[in-house]
């Protein structure tokens, strides 16, 4: 996923556009596709986040486990990262170009 930059000229409250980088929350979004993020979104259960994390920013689904989160790919070989509370997700996706 492209990082975003301090200078993209957006507030904190903004929506703000990501390119998509891998193939791990593939086929529901491909490599190279754009997705628009709303920082001010609500984030449930099921919902596609994009949250940042020690390596870098991730796309991926929100999913309740036990007492508190995973973030799951759509790729099975990919590993679940759970996250104790919502502190890491910077917003919701709310629309992609295929």
């Amino acid at each position: 996923m492209s990082e975003p930059t301090d200078d993209a000229g957006c507030s904190g409250g903004e929506s703000f556009a990501l390119r998509v980088r891998g193939d791990s929350m593939a086929p529901e979004f491909a490599e190279g596709e754009i997705i628009v993020v709303e920082p001010e979104g609500l984030a449930v259960d099921g919902s596609f986040v994009v949250a940042e994390l020690e390596d870098g920013w991730t796309l991926r689904q929100l999913a309740r486990a036990g007492g508190g989160w995973e973030l799951r790919a759509l790729d099975a070989a990919c590993p679940a990262v759970a996250i104790p509370d919502l502190a890491p997700v910077r917003g919701e996706l709310t629309a992609a170009k295929h």
